[in-house]
């Protein structure tokens, strides 16, 4: 059996342990410093001042806590319920860590239900998948070379694929625009997080030229799974539908200018690895003749291919947020215990109960595991008890993403959240002088939300700016809560 291993984009791991109930009777106001003598930092204006200076309307419930002691250092709406948005991702990851291990790996493998004779598979080829999120064109290529370094050039049974450890699903969240990449169809057998990407050049005045490839960084054969027109008109920018097995995209032609490209969503994430495997297998010499599903079948391993240790995904999925790998992860991590989840919801339920019995949150109400999902909500206190426990091997702030404040010395490394007029951030937070502080800061004005067409959902008029203003909120109240901790 030959194993390979593919690249991958960041490396390191999230790990988590358990907690006590310190925080679950957390009180609703905070409690007001002592003053210090000379040498203490000056009193900060107060987080209610700095929430109504943001101007964002909505509903803002934050919470800071004393790591060490669990003293309330600042509180506000602390028990409400908001959307976490991206924050999710943090309790996936420490619910994965400890249902998998920090150390679990998906494994891709190609199989044979037949003998290997002289170079000649004598019954099918299979590829099955284990849910890998980060599997590539660049390692199943590395695949088809193991096996024809193996000596093997034919196959005579049939070509087959196996995608069924993991529910078919068009895609996260049914509210979003169709051509956003970051809202991709989940299975068992993912390919370049199950995106395809789209390029054009303009060749005359009025015609380009357009490629649809599965892109990786070594490899980029093209596809046919995917199919793009171009169309004269302004709007939409893209259209989409599913027709015959093909993903049939239009795009408006005055929205292209000279060149360009970004990656669409793909909706059958398993038949765009079979039609990629055939194409790498063709290009290696091992034509391949397409054949039924093989969920069930048993065959002998020849090929695997390992993804990175559960750790190091959960490291680059943490910094980049990318929703497939919380997903597959969370949806794995949720089917250990032999009850493979149907949908996402089921999923997110079972990890939701989880934490309940575990540390005994009261709120935790995700709705899937990468928190784009309209419906998912949290209070600000159930997440703060959720980072404390996750905080107490020390792995956890080394993991997420740095986040610079005004508080000279301060170190915060934390997970964002950003929907459409949804803002979180929840971490840890120090400086010199001051106790350790865990936090959670959910922002959310969903009227406005629920508010725009599903069409301009991808850059909703004044979004930005009020994601800026949350954003320059969340570093002052940090500042300010560093400045009480060192009092």
């Amino acid at each position: 059996m030959s194993r390979c291993h593919s690249r991958r984009f960041v490396l390191s791991g999230l790990a988590a342990a358990a907690a006590g109930p310190a925080l679950a009777e957390a009180p609703l106001t905070s409690i007001r410093p002592r003053p210090r003598g000379h040498g203490s930092r000056p009193a900060p204006e107060s987080g209610r001042d700095l929430v109504r200076e943001a101007g964002l309307g909505g509903t803002v419930g934050y919470l800071a806590v004393d790591a060490q002691s669990g003293r309330v250092i600042d509180a506000m709406n602390p028990a409400v319920r908001l959307p976490p948005a991206s924050v999710a991702k943090a309790a996936t990851s420490y619910f994965a860590l400890s249902r998998l291990g920090a150390g679990f790996r998906f494994r891709t493998t190609i199989e044979a239900t037949g003998p290997v004779e002289n170079g000649r598979v004598n019954g099918d080829l299979i590829l099955r998948g284990s849910g890998d999120p980060s599997f590539d064109s660049d390692a199943m290529a590395g695949m088809i070379q193991a096996l024809k370094d193996q000596g093997i050039f034919e196959v005579r049974g049939r070509f087959r694929i196996d995608a069924s450890c993991l529910p078919s699903l068009h895609h996260i969240d049914p509210d979003q625009p169709d051509h956003v990449s970051y809202n991709p169809a989940i299975c068992g057998l993912n390919l370049n997080y199950n995106r395809v990407h789209f390029e054009w050049k303009r060749e005359k005045a009025d015609s380009y030229a357009t490629t649809m490839e599965a892109r990786a960084v070594r490899f980029s054969p093209g596809v046919r799974i995917a199919r793009m027109r171009i169309e004269d008109r302004a709007l939409p920018v893209y259209t989409y539908e599913e027709d015959g097995g093909i993903d049939r995209w239009t795009v408006a032609r005055r929205a292209l200018g000279k060149e360009g490209a970004r990656w669409l969503p793909v909706r059958r994430p398993a038949e765009y690895s079979a039609e990629v495997f055939e194409t790498l297998a063709r290009a290696h010499g091992i034509p391949l003749t397409r054949g039924p599903d093989a969920a069930g079948v048993a065959g002998t391993v020849l090929v695997t291919c390992e993804s990175d240790p559960l750790s190091e995904l959960l490291h680059s999925m943490l910094r980049y947020s990318t929703n497939l790998t919380a997903e597959v992860v969370g949806m794995t991590a949720s089917g250990q215990q032999g009850d493979k989840p149907h949908s996402l919801i089921r999923s997110a339920r079972s990890m939701n109960l989880w934490y309940n019995r575990t540390i005994g949150t009261t709120s935790v109400g995700l709705v899937d595991h990468s928190g784009l999902g309209y419906g998912s909500r949290i209070s600000a206190r159930d997440m703060v008890t959720l980072m404390q426990s996750a905080r107490t091997d020390g792995l956890l702030p080394k993991l997420l993403k740095p986040v610079n404040v005004g508080t000279p010395g301060a170190q915060v490394a934390a997970k964002t959240g950003t929907l459409n007029f949804v803002s979180a951030l929840s971490g840890f937070a120090e400086a010199p002088g001051a106790a350790p502080i865990v936090f959670a800061i959910f922002t959310a004005d969903l009227p406005r939300r629920d508010a725009i067409p599903v069409a301009q959902r991808e850059r909703p008029d004044g979004a930005r700016a009020w994601a800026n203003r949350s954003r320059n909120m969340q570093k002052k109240l940090i500042d300010r809560w560093l400045a009480l901790a060192a009092a």
